[in-house]
């Protein structure tokens, strides 16, 4: 099956009931279901009980328990209000008996009104940058050998890092990348959106690590997300082009403040993005728990 292919079939929800919904899992090598693709699939759910033309602007996620990569996600869908314009739902995705995961989502119908953005940093164009996939091929001997395989399996989708210290200081709390699928997509809205959402977790709260110069892989580190938020303010495709610019402005309390903007190559700012996450250290003074 095209790797594109299986991304889209994780979006592709099963319907249990009315208001139910499960969804498989892809192991992306943490050992737990990829928070973007939880908070993704939610999404999805949300939107499958909403019958008008209204398209998702404001998603709010809390990450509860680790995902269980061998067991489906179960999603149960509350809906607590379809207004004139805009339109609620709540969704708890279940493993096990347990909540792994909450979502709230908010849809809105296509209005004009005022309009401003922020201007897209510069930085440079994808086509000059080399995939991720491939400079970590190029050292795939370095990588765990439990890992190795699945580090190194193709992917759904192209990210391209821009490389750190353009600025001169390897150190300071912001990064960015150019992402889209390997493939062109439907072009059904929700599916840009959930691609947008599934990526928009990927490589996020590490941000949060460059000032102080540890690993992602460290072993004294304890790192998961705790909550994650999207809004998404134009409409924009997940097979073209999109700059993710990410900056951690604050860690304090063993949690890392993070968040990104989303920007097409035309310099159109599309989304923003916030999350905290935990950031333990085991060094004598914290102990991993």
């Amino acid at each position: 099956m095209p790797v594109i292919s299986e991304l889209l079939k994780l979006l592709d929800l099963e319907p249990l009931e009315v208001n139910i919904y499960r969804g498989q899992n892809r192991d992306l090598g943490t050992g737990r279901v990829f928070g973007g693709q939880v908070f993704a699939q939610a999404l999805v759910a949300a939107r499958r009980t909403v019958d008008e033309p209204r398209e998702a602007h404001s998603v709010h996620g809390y990450f509860l328990r680790p995902g269980d990569l061998k067991a489906p996600i179960v999603f149960f869908v509350d809906r607590p209000r379809d207004g004139g314009s805009f339109t609620s739902r709540r969704v708890t995705a279940i493993q096990h008996g347990e909540a792994i995961f909450h979502l709230s989502a908010s849809f809105h119908v296509a209005e004009e009104g005022l309009s401003h953005q922020t201007v897209m940093p510069s930085y440079p164009e994808p086509e000059s940058l080399r995939p991720e996939l491939d400079l970590l091929r190029e050292r795939s001997e370095q990588l765990p050998d439990a890992l190795r395989n699945v580090l190194t399996q193709d992917r759904p989708i192209d990210f391209r890092p821009v490389p750190l210290g353009l600025n001169g200081d390897t150190h300071s709390p912001k990064r960015a990348a150019w992402f889209r699928t390997v493939s062109p997509l439907p072009d059904d809205t929700i599916i840009h959106q959930a691609i947008a959402a599934y990526a928009s977790d990927y490589g996020f709260l590490p941000t949060a690590l460059l000032p102080h110069d540890i690993a992602i892989r460290d072993p004294r580190l304890q790192l998961a997300s705790i909550d994650h938020t999207l809004w998404m303010h134009r409409a924009f495709r997940a097979d073209e082009w999109l700059l993710y610019v990410m900056d951690s402005p604050s860690a304090a309390g063993a949690r890392g403040f993070v968040r990104g903007e989303l920007y097409t190559q035309q310099g159109v700012l599309v989304a923003s993005v916030a999350q905290e996450g935990l950031i333990r250290l085991k060094d004598g003074r914290h102990s991993i728990r």
